[in-house]
């Protein structure tokens, strides 16, 4: 059985209409992420693009000093306050504090002491003067040794923020890369390392919606491999086209140019965080009185 908070979550995921969602949690025993298959089977959703909303307002800020380097996320309720000087001065305050530091955690980056504080404090002080609710949502270092470049790239002033480790190449070719990185948004740099349930996962839906075209299953097996290799090409960096050349892939392009990637690190602002609260129990209302 489902609950209509399930309801309201898999709507979220997915964009799909209430009743479909209904639909799908009763043909799945109430697990949503089964559900999220049966809507992408039934081509009502494509949950794929779907589960990532960006939703929240806020700044991705990176900084590198030597070999290290690091992206962080803090988030705000409105985009006015994301622009707000007081925000985006306390934002480069903690980059560099958790830079120098030694967190490799949230818990240790808000416990780092600055005099007779520590960051939760000021965080705390800055949520008093502005009046809206900020938080340090994550943020990641990347170290490299000296034969490697890193190359960063900020969109929009901070909405989508990405780093990329490579060897051989220069800054100008590794700060390609991670453009790339923001405006394709890969989830794995090689398909050797995209989780085996995610490749049994997506498998699974593809047969399921070959088979739903009409095709015995016998053919639709032999149709999985090749769109598996579609899919490995929309969300593996290596194996994109490059968008400055789109007759190379981005693996190509690195190789082409003396080099190869090591490493990706890419945050979008509010990455799965719903921005805005829907009147949720009116919909439930509406939908019983029509029913």
């Amino acid at each position: 059985m489902y609950k209509i908070t399930d309801v309201k979550e898999l709507r979220e995921r997915t964009g799909a209409g209430m009743m479909d969602c209904k639909k799908a949690l009763e043909a799945c025993d109430g697990d949503i992420d089964k559900s999220i298959d049966w809507l992408r089977e039934k081509g009502i959703a494509k949950a794929a693009k779907k589960e990532s909303r960006i939703a929240a307002e806020g700044i991705c800020q990176i900084k590198v000093s030597g070999n290290t380097a690091i992206i962080i996320e803090v988030n705000s309720e409105t985009d006015f306050v994301a622009k707000n000087s007081d925000f985006t001065t306390f934002v480069d305050y903690l980059t560099d504090k958790v830079l120098e530091s030694d967190a490799t955690t949230l818990e240790e980056a808000l416990a780092i002491k600055d005099g007779e504080e520590t960051i939760n404090d000021k965080l705390i002080a800055l949520v008093a003067k502005i009046g809206e609710k900020i938080s340090f949502r994550r943020f990641e270092k990347v170290t490299k040794n000296d034969n490697e470049v890193f190359g960063t790239y900020k969109h929009m002033g901070g909405t989508i923020g990405a780093i990329i480790v490579a060897n051989g190449v220069s800054e100008e070719v590794a700060k390609d890369v991670a453009m790339q990185t923001a405006a394709m948004n890969p989830t794995a740099l090689k398909r050797e390392q995209v989780p085996q349930e995610v490749v049994d996962r997506e498998a699974k839906v593809i047969k399921e919606q070959v088979m739903g075209e009409g095709k015995p299953e016998e053919i639709a097996e032999k149709m999985v491999t090749g769109r598996l290799n579609k899919f490995y090409k929309e969300i593996c960096l290596e194996e994109q086209a490059f968008i400055k050349d789109s007759g190379v892939t981005v693996k190509d392009y690195v190789k082409n140019n003396g080099g190869e990637i090591v490493s990706m690190i890419r945050f979008a602002v509010g990455e799965g965080i719903e921005k805005k609260q829907e009147d949720f129990a009116s919909e439930v209302m509406s939908q019983i009185q029509n029913s």
